[in-house]
């Protein structure tokens, strides 16, 4: 039987992320494997993502994580470059506007200065900056808004992940193209002990890690664990507009109703979250047009007037890893099953955590405790003890 060392469930960006952070880490010594059953990675939420990153968030451990991405992505080629060759991460820097209401404006402003107190570059702003910033916004019944003025835009998911896999594999680690069917624990229910694969493979592990996103749950139930993860259908819409729009380029901008809408250029891409925002078979990937007719245009419509002539030239779907507890990440292990990782539960801010998250875990296999930034807020004993850590800014 094959032992591993560490053994990771799932090959996506987070996957490869830890994958990345353990080979690269000199202080840890075992061997790494990552079990993935699809190498396209075709219908993983990181291939499927709109790819961005912000600052804005309400809880702090959240705006750091995405603090310390935006650091990692300025420096993505020496990061993970192999013989100085890496993938291009391009980042096209156009900020994110937070509208809100009148009922919203009290949360829009807790939240800013909580980003104001991390250190986040972001601007409080009236109905009329917001007008002057962006003249083709109607802004009769807003408010204000939140904007980020640096260091919050969109980037290429599928690159993110592959120069996390390529410096990886560099390093040593295997990756698997197959799938874990179950998990065998020990007789006294303390400790993982072998996973066994689709191909019949059995393979023994000192721990794993449950990467495997919208399926996480499934994998949690393999070892008798609680997980409040399902997939969510979340689509995308690009469309054109014939109408240029005179002003500061178009953010990515979330309307009070949940529709967010940014420039794509050469369109815009859309999206909101479904009217029934329900759990959806992990094989779902239908877009749901009607959600455009009716639920997302007529937004569009009446925020931006120019958008009330439009076209969609494409659309696709992806799920969400959809925390129901409390739309944060679970991260770290259970204290009745220490060699059993969590790192699920992102609800849409996995991308853009994902560095941050894999060194963590690192830290965490390695030396016991976090070194760089303490992420046991995000710890899965919340979840026993059914312990909301909510994060309020989720799109």
């Amino acid at each position: 039987m094959l032992h591993v060392d560490t053994l990771i469930i799932g090959g996506a960006v987070m996957g490869s992320s830890i994958a990345y952070w353990l080979s690269e880490n000199q202080d840890y010594d075992g061997t790494i494997v990552v079990v993935e059953p699809d190498p396209t990675y075709a219908h993983s939420s990181t291939a499927l993502s709109e790819a961005s990153i912000r600052h804005q968030f309400s809880q702090p451990v959240n705006i750091k994580l995405s603090m310390f991405a935006t650091e990692f992505f300025s420096n993505f080629h020496d990061n993970v470059q192999v013989n100085e060759d890496a993938p291009d991460l391009p980042f096209r820097e156009t900020g994110y506007l937070f509208l809100a209401s009148q009922d919203g404006m009290e949360n829009l402003i807790s939240n800013h200065e909580i980003q104001k107190e991390c250190g986040a570059e972001v601007a409080l702003l009236n109905p009329k900056e917001i007008l002057e910033r962006f003249p083709y916004m109607n802004v009769s019944d807003l408010e204000g808004g939140s904007l980020g003025i640096r260091n919050e835009g969109t980037l290429d998911a599928f690159s993110l992940m592959q120069g996390f896999k390529l410096r990886a594999r560099h390093n040593g680690v295997q990756y698997m193209n197959n799938r874990v069917v179950s998990l065998t624990v020990n007789k006294n229910k303390t400790l993982v002990e072998s996973a066994k694969l689709d191909s019949g493979e059995n393979v023994s592990c000192s721990r794993v890690i449950n990467c495997a996103g919208p399926r996480a749950r499934w994998i949690a139930e393999m070892v008798g664990l609680p997980l409040p993860v399902e997939p969510r259908i979340r689509a995308a819409f690009v469309f054109d507009c014939r109408e240029k729009l005179e002003g500061q380029t178009l953010p990515l901008t979330i309307d009070p109703s949940g529709v967010h809408v940014r420039t794509d250029p050469p369109y815009y891409l859309a999206g909101a979250p479904p009217t029934e925002d329900l759990e959806v078979h992990p094989d779902d990937f239908k877009v749901r047009q009607e959600e455009w007719s009716e639920n997302i245009w007529p937004v569009l419509a009446n925020r931006i007037p120019a958008f009330e002539k439009i076209k969609v030239t494409s659309s696709w779907a992806g799920h969400y890893a959809y925390n129901t507890l409390d739309q944060n990440a679970i991260i770290g292990p259970c204290e009745h099953l220490p060699n059993f990782f969590f790192c699920n539960g992102f609800s849409g801010h996995g991308f853009q955590q994902s560095p941050g998250v894999g060194r963590g875990i690192s830290e965490l296999i390695t030396y016991g405790e976090y070194r760089s930034l303490n992420l046991s807020e995000l710890g899965y004993e919340r979840i026993l003890r059914n312990e909301p850590f909510l994060e309020k800014a989720v799109i």
